[in-house]
């Protein structure tokens, strides 16, 4: 999401700013009036490199090359959807690393998780692997710029794409340089890849930080991972190689030379030192499970078998932004993702965290159903929805969909049970969870995972990336997931009331609650504030900057 809904989401639309705040923006708004369009570090000098050789000789790389030779050109792969594996399968694969790593993330807390991570890349480039981190610099929070410090290592190189000038986390400050800065700052990377050794690949929808692996307490994200081997890998490196090498990409220390000096880092291995507490509701899994050395253990093993089916790649070129307006050449994922909608015949199964619609894509869906085709959409509920401004944009689009025949499903904050869901009871206790993950099937044979949501945001403003899977396995285990969470133990059912009338229908959520059915006829949401605000952000028109 951008800067400066990013302000209004995290301290409300009421909060105050002193005499001293406005003079300190007024005057940064000045300054950066005046700053050319260009990314600051743009004319540094930086090394271009490329992804390691796949024919490269490693342990990982001969672990799957009979398998991949013998697969005639299809790739394997696994879905993780448990929290704590997608920290686990990281940690694990950058420990089996031995020549290089490629990271590209959105999202890189300095969190415990993030921390944890951060220590193995660490180790792998104390060892001699090459480690290059490329991160956005459109949603950090203090601490963040810990990750920063790994540049000063000479194993690590980090890059930051189209980062901000001001390097502090003032809010206010950060929403005047994004309101000078707009079209340029209003394009970000929502990529998330790591590679090793071009060998095994991990993409999906999750970023890296406590609440994507399910261990906070106060935020839990449904997502999922796919981990790939054979020869998509060395296609996933290509799309990480455009983007390292892009003229946003930009490295830390032109940026941020306090935080990427040897200071920072010398700092951060201190803290790095330290053992990583992870929240008590999760620690003891974590730790039985580490001990075991899975998830990544069973699928080098072979115990957890891999999946070996045709995968298409669907990306945003680096450029997307010119490419969208027939500036440039290259790749835009929307397109094939929206062709396979079009080629439905029978159904089309939606899980998205954001759904803000453009009338081009709402087209798409009614014409789904003018096929008769069934669609049906998870989305988060308000209470819920870790992003109020889109939860207001998606509120715009339910009559119209119900009215189309659309099936509209809302998961709860508070589960009724966790299947499906990637995380056990003890901290889904805590009545925080919120879906992350982005999957699309498509007729029970065909699954796209990745980082889009449906929104205009990613498609037009965010770049993105994932797969377009065809295996009827993965899709019957999708879909699986897809039941577990829409039942009514864990998920609104909204539909329109008996009493609507035209021009005139009212919403009902239908769920059940200690085991008896219940139906809401007005919104269910965490409290009157969170309602008031939604409902305030609905009047404006952000809906394409959502």
């Amino acid at each position: 999401m951008p800067l400066l809904l990013g302000n209004l989401r995290s301290s409300g639309w009421a909060y105050r700013l002193n005499n001293a705040r406005r003079c300190t923006a007024l005057a940064l708004c000045a300054l950066l009036a005046g700053c050319a369009a260009n990314p600051p570090g743009a004319s540094a000098p930086k090394r271009v490199s490329n992804a390691l050789d796949p024919a490269t000789e490693t342990p990982l790389s001969r672990t799957f090359h009979a398998a991949a030779l013998a697969a005639d050109g299809k790739s394997g792969l696994r879905m993780l959807s448990v929290g704590l594996d997608g920290l686990l399968v990281r940690t694990q694969l950058i420990d089996a690393t031995t020549r290089t790593l490629d990271l590209q993330y959105y999202i890189f807390r300095a969190d415990e998780s993030g921390n944890l991570i951060a220590a193995a890349l660490m180790r792998a480039a104390d060892r001699g692997v090459r480690v290059r981190i490329l991160i956005d610099d459109g949603e950090t929070v203090p601490g963040d710029e810990r990750i920063l410090s790994l540049a000063a290592h000479p194993g690590v190189e980090v890059r930051i794409f189209n980062p901000l000038r001001y390097r502090g986390h003032n809010r206010v400050l950060r929403g005047m340089e994004f309101l000078t800065e707009k079209q340029r700052l209003d394009y970000r990377m929502h990529n998330k890849l790591l590679v090793a050794d071009n060998t095994v690949a991990l993409i999906g929808g999750r970023n890296i930080g406590d609440q994507y692996f399910q261990i906070d307490p106060d935020s839990q994200f449904g997502d999922d991972d796919l981990v790939v081997v054979g020869p998509m890998v060395a296609r996933l490196s290509g799309v990480y190689d455009q983007f390292w090498n892009g003229p946003l990409a930009i490295p830390a220390e032109a940026v941020d030379q306090k935080h990427a000096s040897t200071q920072a880092l010398a700092q951060y291995r201190d803290v790095l030192a330290a053992r990583q507490k992870l929240p008590s509701d999760t620690r003891a899994a974590f730790l039985q499970r580490a001990a075991s050395g899975e998830p990544l253990a069973g699928i080098l093993a072979g115990r957890a078998a891999l999946m070996w089916v045709p995968m298409e790649l669907v990306f945003d070129s680096p450029d997307k932004k010119d490419v969208d307006a027939g500036l440039a050449f290259g790749h835009l994922i929307y397109a094939p993702v929206a062709k396979q909608i079009d080629s439905v015949n029978s159904e089309l199964l939606m899980v998205t965290p954001y759904f803000v619609p453009s009338n081009s894509e709402l087209g798409i869906l009614e014409q789904a159903r003018a096929r008769q085709v069934r669609v049906s959409l998870l989305t988060n509920s308000l209470a819920a929805a870790p992003v109020l401004a889109a939860q207001s944009g998606y509120m715009h689009y339910r009559v119209r969909l119900l009215e189309h025949g659309v099936e509209l499903h809302e998961l709860r904050a508070r589960l009724g049970n966790t299947q499906g869901s990637g995380q056990g009871k003890a901290i889904s206790r805590h009545g925080n969870y919120a879906l992350h993950s982005k999957l699309y099937v498509f007729d029970r044979k065909k699954v796209y995972v990745g980082s889009m949501n449906f929104d205009e945001r990613s498609k037009h403003l965010n770049t993105e990336i994932g797969l377009i899977v065809n295996s009827e396995e993965l899709a019957q285990q999708v879909v699986r997931r897809f039941d577990e969470l829409t039942s009514l133990d864990n998920a609104y059912t909204v539909v329109l009331g008996a009493n609507s009338t035209a021009g005139h229908p009212h919403l009902e959520w239908k769920t059940r609650e200690a085991g008896q059915p219940v139906s809401y006829t007005v919104e269910p949401a965490r409290s009157r504030s969170q309602k008031f605000e939604v409902e305030f952000l609905s009047l404006l028109p952000l809906d394409h900057e959502l």
